[in-house]
């Protein structure tokens, strides 16, 4: 990734550039809104609270223009501030971990999330690449999104994870992984809407750590997964 060495932000009527120690993201001008089509004919980009769509090809651009900004070797004390322009969610940056290391314990905090994303939670646990999974939601998440309420149950007894349904509007990660622990927070809920969004990544172990005891301490208004321990940090090594 290209180094800038000012800070700040860069304004001309073309492209809006941030530049960060170390980071620098750019968003060329927006092309003019396409015609209105038939509701049947709308892409399915859009925030779905059951089992619904995305329009793939643009996510997936989302996703490869965010792996070319980012680094790919995370280091305890790295941090990175991020501004997004729409079809970006916190698991594109979930995903950007995932793919340096395998994760052995994911925190998810999201006030909504989609029966897609829960699918890809399940696979990428199939396959080996994550571990236990212990998710944080909003207190309407049951009855407003059923679909994907049952499905989280449904994938929890294969991952060992736990559901914690509370008064939770915060949108956290906190990933213990074979090699760096790093917290993301985000505006965004972990489903894609079109809207621009910040988040945060910053890997740090005690910070994650922190975290845990937090989400560990906090009562569930949903009591499905009670009998499930909570949670505990292996001991392990030092920073590498």
């Amino acid at each position: 990734m290209e180094k800038t060495p000012n800070t700040g932000f860069n304004l001309d009527p073309k492209q809006l550039t941030f530049n960060l120690p170390g980071l620098s993201f750019a968003q060329v001008e927006e092309k003019p809104p396409e015609a209105p089509v038939a509701e049947e004919e709308k892409p399915t980009i859009r925030v779905t609270h059951r089992y619904g769509h995305r329009h793939i090809s643009r996510k997936a651009a989302s996703e490869a223009a965010l792996s070319d900004q980012m680094d790919w070797h995370f280091q305890e004390g790295d941090s990175y501030h991020c501004f997004s322009f729409g079809d970006v969610d916190s698991l594109t940056f979930f995903k950007h971990v995932l793919r340096q290391q395998r994760v052995h314990y994911l925190a998810l905090s999201t006030w909504c999330m989609a029966g897609e994303d829960v699918d890809d939670l399940k696979e990428w646990h199939r396959r080996g690449m994550l571990g236990r999974v212990d998710f944080y939601v909003g207190e309407i998440f049951p009855g407003s999104y059923p679909e994907v309420y049952d499905a989280v149950l449904d994938f929890l007894p294969h991952c060992g994870g736990r559901l914690c349904v509370f008064r939770n509007h915060s949108k956290v990660m906190a990933v213990v992984g074979e090699r760096f622990d790093v917290l993301i927070e985000s505006s965004a809920n972990v489903n894609t809407n079109p809207r621009s969004e910040n988040t945060v990544l910053t890997v740090d172990r005690q910070l994650v750590a922190d975290y845990i005891d937090l989400f560990n301490g906090i009562k569930s208004f949903d009591h499905s997964t009670d009998h499930v321990p909570l949670y505990q940090i292996p001991e392990r090594r030092g920073s590498d």
